[in-house]
């Protein structure tokens, strides 16, 4: 039976991952996580300038440990008034991994008393498939466009702190407070795995 490898180890994107990879379960392909492989300890050192280099590099150390095709994606916010921050330092921005409450207070003071004009933000997704027998490697990007509140979204959703932060441009609504259907309608990494999915079955279908 052929494989897939989710690299990740957040809760969250495994499951929204797991979602959008049912069309490729059903032709017959086996979707596993990390704690289905023996990786150990083992992670690998994200040092990327971009989102796309740190989800190749995320997907060849796993490939490389496990010999399977392995789809990984790297992402966060990006705040063009700070210079694109945090970027893809989104969950280390403080210079660690810190908790999504520490985040969302560092955002919230890095843009005290700035306009909205100047709160304009969007999260990115990038996702990478890549297969050790042909070393290639295929990649698919998407954002979702809005604005930085002046306050966070009374409940936060664990492992997605700057979600709790942004408005959506296209509703106008916090994307935490998003209906099941708005948010399937703005998903980026969802949409951008139903674009990799049907490349993903040209290569190992």
């Amino acid at each position: 039976m052929k494989k897939i490898l989710i690299a990740s180890t957040n809760p969250g994107k495994i499951t929204e991952i797991k979602i959008g990879l049912k069309s490729l379960e059903k032709q017959g392909i086996k979707v596993l996580t990390l704690n289905d492989v023996r990786v150990g300890d083992n992670e690998p050192e994200e040092t990327g300038k971009t989102f796309q280099e740190n989800a190749f590099i995320k997907a060849k150390f796993y490939a490389d440990l496990t010999h399977l095709p392995v789809l990984s994606d790297d992402g966060g916010l990006i705040i063009p008034y700070l210079n694109n921050e945090p970027g893809v330092k989104s969950r280390r921005w403080l210079g660690y991994d810190a908790t999504d409450e520490e985040l969302v207070d560092h955002t919230l003071k890095r843009l005290h008393n700035i306009p909205k004009l100047n709160r304009k933000a969007y999260l990115e997704a990038c996702l990478c498939f890549y297969d050790p027998q042909t070393n290639e490697a295929i990649y698919e990007t998407e954002k979702i466009i809005g604005h930085i509140s002046e306050a966070p979204v009374l409940k936060i959703i664990p492992g997605f702190p700057y979600r709790a932060l942004l408005i959506v441009d296209k509703f106008n609504k916090y994307y935490d407070e998003l209906t099941e259907e708005e948010h399937q309608q703005i998903n980026h990494r969802l949409i951008a795995l139903k674009r990799l999915t049907k490349r993903i079955k040209d290569l190992i279908v």
